[in-house]
């Protein structure tokens, strides 16, 4: 039998999630908060859409430290099939058998080599292993990069939590798996697998969840080179984050990271270091005013404006 909502046994609020989340410096809104929780609660699955760089995956790496539990990440790409998401059968292992059965002489029966000693798992059926003594956290990243008829091989697997193998039969979980889809919105995904899913919009940071993020990771970040990191002072006042000595540096540290092509959170991590002698990130002054503004359409490119020169997803010229 599935117990459903299997992690929601030690969650009591969408508030005590947030706190958790804070504590391994993922800063959720309370919109994402009570999306979470609720999937946690109802033991439903929670589809994740956003442009790149906003933080879908990490959120599924984060509740896998929060509930204390593995993390299965399955990898979508054009062309994938249920032999390497779901199982396969052991070939080369089954091959070995029959022949060494024939060498001896034993009976030449085929029917014991499809049971599951022979059989492969894949992160889908892994995720669902009635052998499991505890619920994993199932990512299923950036779906949309799959093909349209790989979702069908999903829609059994997040209505029941279950895989049938025409040779074994049905595999049912004994522990739901909080299950996590990504997608980038680089294509649609089908009706019938969102009617299956919770569903949240991760939209590019606020200023002030912006400001939060930096004082919570930029500290330990350490993407700069060792020269550039020589030459920067970190202060630890609250105020400014990270400061490069000179504008020429500041240019220099730029061009090195190469933050080309980087959006959301992702972006303001990488632009806060290259800034960090501009001001204050959360003060008045226009050196350290941040504003973002979201391009619409089919631009999801963050538009930054600091000390009154705007750049376009936090882009520097490659070099």
């Amino acid at each position: 039998m599935v117990t459903g909502g299997s992690h929601s046994s030690g969650l009591e609020s969408a508030q005590q999630l947030q706190r958790l989340l804070a504590a391994r410096d993922y800063i959720a809104d309370d919109a994402l908060s009570v999306s979470l929780f609720l999937a946690c609660k109802l033991g439903r699955p929670l589809l994740l859409e956003g442009a790149p760089g906003v933080g879908k995956t990490e959120l599924a790496k984060v509740m896998s430290l929060v509930l204390g539990t593995d993390l299965i990440r399955l990898q979508c790409y054009e062309g994938l099939d249920l032999a390497q998401a779901a199982y396969e059968w052991n070939y080369p292992r089954q091959l070995l058998e029959i022949q060494a059965r024939g060498a001896s002489g034993g009976a030449s029966r085929v029917a014991d080599l499809f049971t599951e000693p022979y059989l492969l798992r894949r992160p889908l059926l892994a995720a669902i292993d009635p052998a499991r003594s505890s619920a994993p956290v199932l990512l299923i990243d950036e779906l949309d990069r799959a093909d349209e008829e790989f979702e069908s091989f999903l829609l059994e697997l997040l209505s029941d939590f279950q895989i049938t193998i025409p040779e074994l039969g049905t595999l049912r979980a004994a522990h739901r798996p909080l299950v996590l889809l990504t997608s980038n919105r680089t294509r649609e995904v089908h009706d019938a697998l969102k009617r299956r899913c919770l569903y949240h919009w991760i939209d590019y940071p606020t200023l002030d969840r912006a400001v939060a993020i930096i004082r919570r990771r930029v500290v330990t970040w350490l993407l700069l080179p060792m020269q550039i990191r020589r030459d920067a002072t970190i202060r630890l006042d609250g105020r400014t984050s990270r400061k490069i000595k000179g504008a020429a540096k500041t240019r220099r540290a730029g061009a090195r990271i190469n933050l080309h092509g980087n959006s959301g959170s992702t972006s303001v991590y990488r632009w806060s270091v290259c800034t960090g002698g501009r001001g204050d990130l959360g003060g008045e002054s226009a050196g350290g005013r941040f504003q973002r503004q979201t391009a619409q359409g089919e631009d999801h490119r963050p538009r930054h404006r600091v000390g009154g020169q705007a750049f376009e997803g936090c882009g520097v010229r490659r070099r």
